[in-house]
């Protein structure tokens, strides 16, 4: 359990969990709202082929339609966490509702590539909202005793976005056409904006009437270091260029641009003060370092599947798909394991099961083919959902009312920044493991090879998360 972040009048500041007649509803308005958010990521990619030619565009130019909507989320997503603390986050979570839906309206309307980019950017807005409030509301819809259990519920609605994103796409096209894969949330949209509307907790007084010292300055300087990281770690496919490397100058720059303004403000956008608490910043490192982990598993999964298995298109469409399944099974008995035994205990034993199954997904395949690889994913994932459960609930359980927005868009711009990073460190891992320049053309053999190497030092990975996991708790 992580101490207060903050003290003062303001951590005063407490909104009564909803009683249990209202909390269901809630709670599914929350899980709604998960949903849609990692359904805008996953229901977008399989459409890409379509969407080049129907507008005639090179597979580069509508990459941008998938990253746009990452770019806004990551960006954004720590700034409107900030903003709902400060004008009250349950107008804020309408807010993004709306515009979640609206933009996905105005991309299937969109009549040029750049428009839909553009509306991607505002639907990634939406969603960034949506992802910082769902996680801060959870503090006032359930009582502390059920934290986890509504923590796993998310990560299960979260992992189905995922997993029915490229199925369900696929159905719209091949039925309708690429509009469609931006329409259907249209109508989810609306039931979850009216679920909110209905059942969420009104924002407490003292949140109506704070004027809003919202940190503009601060905002830009986050938002652009972000978004100069992102675009160096995503940009030239894991190669890195003059380009990327004046990138990352850039967020490093802008990282001391952005301390310096924070320690100058009367109302900083977020109190560096919080990362001296030791469990906040053991929480976040390894929230960044097992997602690393996990993106690890999309970036060299199809390839290893394809190249070296042999398996076609379908079939490996299939088999990267369990993990998600596993994932959704999984959720929810995470988060009553949590409430059964405690955050730090369900922590440290998630990244067991996690070093467990990168070491098996470095070994075991290989010997035993697809069903090596199926079984080492099951035992990774539930790892997954039980840390990402324990760790949510342990930084978020016992924030300050009015600082659990920006706390919970601080912890999702970790995991953010974890799958960034995987994309682009895990991608190079491989390639370096597999002695080719070109991946597309290595042999069954070098993909394999790589295939080892890029979960040896996953596991490495888990295990330094899990020393950290243990340091935090003898220190406790």
């Amino acid at each position: 359990m992580l101490k207060p972040i903050l003290a003062g009048p303001e951590a005063a500041i407490a909104v009564s969990p909803a009683q249990p007649s209202s909390m269901r509803w809630a709670l599914a308005s929350l899980s709604l709202s998960m949903l849609l958010s990692a359904l805008g990521t996953s229901i977008a990619n399989v459409g890409l082929p379509t969407l080049a030619q129907a507008f005639g565009a090179s597979f580069q130019d509508v990459q941008w339609v998938v990253l746009a909507y990452l770019l806004a989320i990551t960006t954004l997503i720590v700034s409107v966490g900030r903003l709902g603390d400060l004008i009250g986050r349950r107008r804020l979570l309408l807010v993004g509702i709306s515009l979640f839906t609206l933009a996905s309206i105005l991309c299937a309307a969109a009549p040029t590539l750049g428009l839909l980019i553009a509306a991607r950017g505002v639907q990634g807005l939406g969603a960034a909202i949506m992802m910082a409030l769902t996680i801060a509301f959870v503090g006032e819809t359930v009582p502390k005793a059920k934290t986890g259990s509504a923590m796993g519920l998310l990560g299960t609605m979260s992992a189905i976005g995922t997993a029915l994103g490229p199925s369900l796409g696929g159905v719209l096209i091949a039925g309708f056409d690429w509009q469609a894969l931006f329409l259907v949330n249209a109508p989810l949209g609306i039931l979850t904006f009216v679920l909110a509307w209905r059942h969420l907790p009104a924002d407490s007084r003292e949140a109506q009437k704070k004027p809003a010292r919202f940190d503009h300055l601060g905002t830009l300087l986050l938002a652009l270091t972000l978004a100069a990281y992102a675009l160096a770690m995503t940009m030239g496919r894991g190669s890195f260029g003059p380009l990327n490397l004046g990138l990352l100058i850039v967020a490093a720059l802008g990282i001391g641009l952005f301390v310096f303004s924070q320690a100058r403000v009367a109302s900083p956008l977020i109190h560096l003060g919080v990362f001296r608490n030791m469990g906040l910043s053991a929480s976040l490192a390894m929230n960044a370092l097992v997602s690393t982990v996990m993106m690890a598993t999309l970036v060299v999964g199809p390839f290893y599947l394809a190249r070296s298995l042999g398996l076609d298109a379908t079939l490996v469409g299939l088999v990267m798909s369990s993990g998600p399944i596993i994932s959704a099974f999984s959720g929810v008995v995470a988060g009553r394991l949590v409430d059964r035994l405690g955050a730090t205990a369900t922590v440290i034993v998630g990244l067991i099961l996690m070093a467990t199954g990168s070491a098996g997904l470095a070994v075991i395949p290989a010997e035993f083919g697809i069903m090596g690889y199926i079984a080492a994913i099951a035992v990774l994932t539930p790892g997954y959902q039980l840390f990402q459960a324990a760790n949510n609930t342990a930084v978020m359980k016992d924030v300050p009312a009015d600082q659990r927005g920006v706390i919970s868009g601080i912890l999702s711009l970790s995991r953010n920044l974890g799958l960034i990073t995987g994309a682009s460190l895990m991608g190079a891992v491989f390639a370096f493991g597999s002695g080719v320049a070109d991946i597309t053309t290595a042999d069954p053999h070098a993909v394999a090879t790589g295939m080892r190497v890029t979960f040896a030092v996953a596991t490495a990975l888990v295990a330094l998360a899990l020393a950290i996991a243990a340091s935090r708790k003898r220190n406790r």
